[in-house]
């Protein structure tokens, strides 16, 4: 048997869309291959839809036709209830959603109906799945694009992806035809640059850096941020993460089912498991002819792999799905900076174009990465009073005391 460490170069750019099963490595990010027919999961414990309360517990099974649905007991309100807001279905979440995902990269509804059958063993009708397109249309909407998207490329050829052997596995997924449609808008045009790097990914990712250099997520970057502003909302993000998550019900699997669905069904996002990279001289020029504070020493090539890569309202858009429970404010931020850092090297884009957030299925944090590493004279600063510094998501009674002083 080969040594994985031989197989690297050659596997990390094979084109997968159509290849047999390729190997398994113990150290991985998610599952490769697909998820187990077996169409029981076993679920995380979600809150409460009737009072919000996170003090839920198990509460047996429900049979239903074609699954068996988990219940849950609220300790607060003494409510039972199921983990999936999506009612009244026979069918499990999903297999709907891959139903969706298959639909939209462009197979036809009968060839759809029979990826369904092979990969869950259930007969869904052409009709049901077309009644399916309807109901989730304002949270697909790629399917919008999809008629120019087929004329541009088949469903086998829409989605590019490939398996990256770094450490750990990432499978990095690139949606061809998206890419070229936003493009095609006069503000979006200037990323050109963007989508020949994607290209590139496959032919001349530089692999050597992402088994022997430093990971950005493990960096202890002291970033200023005083003055940076976060920005929180609900977007189309949370509510395609509160959508899609439901139908997991184990945690390692939580990111790539959100990938797959993002990239499959929304309008705006191009790639996931982007890598990324930069070394000492990207660094020192940034510090020298751009000014930025970029308090970094690299010994190696620093790495990362981005989230979510989306393109829209004239900017490229950095994604982190991070669950509320496990995030520290500060760790995003510096996270997310360096991967804009490193991207705007790669590509020669402006950081200025660049936006990065955080998300789960309840709140969605934005913030400019340009006010981390350069701080605009007292004169040219202009807050905008919908958005927060990030002193105040650290402690949320710094605003209230401050004016309290005034």
């Amino acid at each position: 048997m080969k040594n994985p460490n031989e197989l690297q170069d050659n596997l990390s750019t094979n084109h997968i869309t159509n290849r047999p099963n390729t190997p398994v490595f113990s150290e991985t990010r998610d599952k490769i291959g697909d998820e187990s027919r077996d169409i029981k999961t076993a679920p995380i414990c979600p809150s409460c839809p009737y009072c919000k309360s996170k003090d839920t517990v198990r509460r047996g099974l429900r049979k239903k036709k074609y699954e068996t649905a988990q219940l849950f007991l609220c300790n607060s309100c003494k409510k039972v209830f199921t983990g999936q807001l999506v009612k009244g279905k026979q069918f499990p979440l999903r297999l709907i959603l891959e139903g969706l995902s298959l639909y939209n990269i462009g197979h036809t509804l009968e060839k759809t109906c029979q990826l369904l059958k092979e990969q869950f063993g259930l007969d869904v009708k052409p009709q049901t799945l077309s009644d399916w397109v309807k109901e989730f249309a304002e949270l697909c909407s790629y399917g919008r694009l999809r008629p120019y998207g087929l004329k541009m490329y088949s469903a086998h050829q829409v989605i590019q992806k490939v398996n990256l052997y770094h450490r750990q596995v990432y499978e990095f997924s690139y949606h061809r035809a998206k890419a070229a449609l936003i493009l095609q808008d006069f503000k979006h045009a200037k990323f050109e640059n963007l989508r020949e790097y994607l290209e590139a990914v496959q032919a001349e990712c530089p692999h050597q850096f992402f088994r022997e250099g430093q990971r950005a997520s493990e960096e202890r970057v002291k970033f200023d941020l005083s003055g940076v502003m976060v920005s929180e909302k609900q977007n189309f993000a949370t509510r395609l993460a509160h959508l899609a998550l439901q139908a997991v019900g184990d945690n390692k699997l939580r990111h790539k089912a959100l990938q797959r669905f993002m990239l499959c069904n929304d309008s705006v996002t191009v790639a996931t498991e982007v890598p990324v990279y930069m070394d000492e001289m990207d660094i020192e020029h940034m510090q020298e002819a751009l000014k930025f504070k970029i308090p970094v020493k690299l010994d190696k090539v620093m790495t990362g792999h981005i989230d979510f890569l989306q393109i829209r309202n004239g900017n490229v858009h950095l994604l982190d799905y991070k669950p509320a429970k496990t995030t520290k404010r500060e760790q995003p931020i510096t996270q997310l900076t360096l991967y804009a850092l490193a991207l705007s090297r790669l590509t020669g884009l402006r950081l200025y174009d660049f936006k990065c957030a955080w998300f789960d299925e309840n709140a969605y944090f934005e913030f400019f990465p340009l006010h981390v590493v350069y701080k605009l004279r007292d004169r040219q600063k202009k807050e905008d009073p919908k958005q927060m510094k990030f002193e105040s998501l650290i402690d949320p009674g710094v605003e209230k005391r401050g004016a309290s002083n005034v």
